[in-house]
């Protein structure tokens, strides 16, 4: 009898498989480009899919590594209950009433509403504790962010507060650095920014260090990088987008900077004969034409098999593609085997990752449904069994 705590990790039957060899190469590499600068890795989404806690325990021991960034105040926790001692950043909102949560894991949150910069500052004060605080421009993404006029009042709260003292950082995001190899509006927002940091220091709150650098600006735009660099898709090995890859290759960079972390891997689960004719899945969108082999995968959109791969997309088994037949289901899906020797009850099959000469990457299947790596990472369920490897 198979019991879920105690089953070995290689028998389950969908699990992911992260590699401390990549991610360290990863960092490497990116570090290459910003050497001396603080370096932030972003593990909000999950870390991009790959497990906020065994992320943090791939970078526990990385001493390039300076930061974690984070989205939210429960991803923040997790890290600090993970082992992470160094700094956090969270980008994302802080609820009022997690104020005192800020103080207790030693966060330092991104601000841009007044009301929340106040109410850290009076609850710091009261427990006679220092903070340290980043504050976001607007430069033209037009989310988070502190247009001009309003940074004046942002000042007289941030002297309104002995913890407070000046915000420790500023920083901002770019809207199209990634997605063009015309780089002229990342351009003007950088303009933007220096424009912002001016006036802070009118106003007698001029920070510390400043940060703006993605992934995308880490890699193509040293004057990014100011005293830090907080990427994020790359730590994990890919490239943020095709014209970030055609931008570094056309300024003569190299090619082998990065390693996909992440393996994902489930098991066949039954084989069925079918006869021709036969339809496959739910709303009978594909027929057989032969007598085919079928072999059932126990995962599907549920586990962040995107319902739009139906059809489309393949996956590995015993080293060669098999096709999805049918509709991807909830917790199921079918792939052909009618031309794969020697497939098994139990076999090892690859959804994403290398397996011998074939690769399936994050990439290919953003293509196959329609939208970005960041997506087909991002929504890999939480729930699915990770384990680090070397």
């Amino acid at each position: 009898m198979c019991i879920h705590n105690t089953m070995p990790p290689a028998r389950k039957l969908q699990w992911i498989e992260l590699s401390q060899k990549a991610i360290d190469k990863n960092i490497q590499s990116l570090t290459s480009f910003a050497l001396g600068k603080l370096f932030a890795v972003c593990v909000k989404a999950n870390a991009y899919g790959h497990g906020i806690t065994e992320t943090v325990n791939m970078l526990l021991e990385n001493e390039q590594v300076n930061y974690l960034t984070v989205h939210s105040m429960r991803e923040a926790i997790k890290c600090r209950r993970a082992g992470w001692r160094k700094q956090i950043m969270l980008l994302g909102p802080v609820e009022l009433c997690d104020t005192d949560a800020v103080l207790e894991f030693d966060i330092e949150p991104v601000v841009f509403n007044t009301k929340f910069l106040d109410n850290i500052g009076k609850r710091a004060d009261k427990f006679n504790r220092k903070v340290r605080t980043h504050l976001k421009l607007e430069t033209g993404t037009n989310r988070q962010g502190v247009i001009e006029k309003d940074i004046e009042k942002f000042a007289t709260v941030y002297k309104k507060y002995k913890s407070l003292g000046k915000p420790y950082g500023a920083s901002t995001h770019f809207a199209n650095i990634e997605d063009t190899t015309n780089h002229d509006y990342a351009e003007y927002q950088l303009e933007q920014f220096q424009k912002l940091i001016k006036v802070m220091t009118v106003h007698k709150i001029k920070p510390k260090i400043r940060h703006t650098a993605s992934s995308a600006a880490t890699i193509l735009f040293g004057k990014t990088h100011f005293e830090m660099v907080r990427p994020g898709i790359s730590v994990y090995g890919y490239w943020p987008s095709k014209e970030t890859y055609l931008s570094h290759k056309l300024d003569g960079g190299v090619n082998e900077l990065f390693e996909p972390v992440l393996t994902w891997k489930s098991r066949v689960t039954q084989i069925k004969k079918v006869d021709a004719d036969a339809f496959i899945s739910y709303g009978c969108t594909y027929q057989t034409t032969a007598k085919s082999k079928i072999a059932i995968i126990p995962v599907g959109y549920y586990d962040g098999y995107d319902r739009a791969l139906s059809n489309k997309s393949y996956i590995l088994i015993n080293g060669k593609r098999a096709p999805i037949r049918g509709r991807v289901c909830m917790n199921l899906m079918m792939a052909d085997i009618t031309d794969i020797p020697k497939v098994t009850l139990e076999n090892e099959a690859t959804l994403l990752g290398q397996e011998k000469k074939e690769l399936i990457s994050a990439n290919k299947i953003a293509d196959w449904a329609d939208t970005i790596n960041y997506e087909i990472l991002a929504r890999l369920s939480g729930e699915i069994y990770r384990e680090i490897v070397l």
